[in-house]
């Protein structure tokens, strides 16, 4: 890592001293983040931490600041005639967020941005106006445009999509459904939770101390004490997801924090689950998995197998919370008053990176859903 630090201090200073826009200068109107140093962690034990670059931030930062299309110096509408312009205006002028979400890049939040957009300033006139709209900008809008007029058939995309990162598989409708989840990590001694809306607001956001995990043998009473408060503590969702952990069987060092995890899991799932919801009955189950590494690779976490702390992605969650107009998850000030200097990277002194796990598992699952939805 020594190595690293020199190299990349050689290429910025280069980079200054040549005059020239290299990799590591800074554009005049617009300042990129430093480059911080991310942990690779073992996250059962924290036994480990190897140093990583977060080249991730690096290169969101270098594309947020890359050169528009080429084509700015003509209008949009220019580029289409009369009919295409119409066919698109009246797309995205009717069209529902589901709807949107089906065209290539308006998945997730931009089309939550296109309906807010003409709810507050009317119906869209011209092409040149979506660019207005957050995260549309001009190479972006004729994407879209083009994908309007030639949309892209999908073949069975949904039940794969669903299959690989919720278990067990339910009917996607039950989902689309549910007006709020809560989102459930396990640690080695505590288990946090956050409960989110479907409106993308955190609506509470805690853990709880579980003095009698890994302590000694798996005594069944008291493994059960702890998981009842916290059971007690959940509020009432339409859906409790649970983190499913992926632990390497080969690993035989971590069998028992492997035990432990699905002790817990297993407690959880009995507890929260109703007990008239029979596997014949059409009642959906209330309690789900969601794949760790299914987040982990939603947010960029992963690097080989293995996957990175989410205390940075956390921050930059609750700073654009307060920044942005439309921020991609909402934070209550109590909460963000509370949590703003709980989260520090590469380091379990503030015990929170099962809240920020917890945290991101539900952005995610809401996530997920939309985009296999499109």
């Amino acid at each position: 890592m020594w190595v690293t630090r020199r190299f990349l201090s050689s290429l910025a200073q280069r980079s200054q001293s040549a005059g020239q826009s290299g990799l590591f200068r800074r554009p005049k109107h617009r300042s990129l983040p430093e480059l911080e140093i991310r942990h690779l962690q073992c996250t059962c034990c924290w036994r480990s931490q190897v140093p990583v670059a977060g080249f991730e931030t690096l290169n969101a930062a270098l594309s947020s600041t890359s050169e528009p299309c080429k084509d700015t110096g003509r209008p949009l509408d220019a580029c289409y005639t009369s009919e295409q312009r119409d066919a698109i205006l009246q797309l995205l002028n009717n069209a529902s967020p589901s709807e949107l979400a089906g065209v290539k890049l308006l998945r997730g939040r931009k089309s939550l941005n296109i309906v807010d957009y003409r709810t507050k300033n009317g119906p869209f006139k011209t092409l040149e106006s979506v660019v207005k709209v957050p995260l549309l900008k001009h190479k972006s809008a004729v994407i879209v445009f083009n994908s309007i007029l030639n949309p892209v058939k999908k073949e069975r995309k949904v039940r794969i999509q669903l299959a690989k990162f919720i278990r067990p598989e339910v009917d996607r409708s039950w989902l689309e459904d549910a007006s709020s989840i809560v989102s459930i990590v396990c640690g080695t001694n505590k288990v946090a939770w956050a409960h989110v809306d479907r409106g993308m607001t955190v609506l509470d956001w805690q853990q709880l101390e579980c003095p009698n995990f890994l302590r000694g043998t798996y005594m069944a009473s008291a493994y059960l004490n702890d998981v009842s408060a916290v059971v007690s503590l959940l509020p009432s969702a339409d859906f409790y997801i649970i983190e499913k952990s992926s632990i390497s069987v080969q690993n035989t060092a971590l069998f028992p924090v492997m035990a432990h995890m699905r002790t817990v899991e297993a407690m959880l799932f009995a507890l929260l689950e109703p007990k008239n919801s029979a596997p014949e009955s059409n009642i959906p189950p209330r309690v789900l998995n969601i794949m760790r590494t299914a987040v982990g690779r939603h947010f960029g976490l992963m690097v080989g197998e293995s996957r990175t702390s989410g205390a940075q992605t956390v921050r930059q969650l609750m700073t654009e919370s307060v920044t942005q107009k439309l921020p991609r998850i909402n934070f209550p000030q109590e909460l963000l008053v509370k949590y703003r200097n709980s989260f520090q990277l590469g380091s379990r002194r503030g015990g929170g990176e099962e809240l920020c796990d917890a945290l991101l598992q539900a952005v995610a699952f809401y996530e997920l859903l939309s985009e296999s939805s499109s």
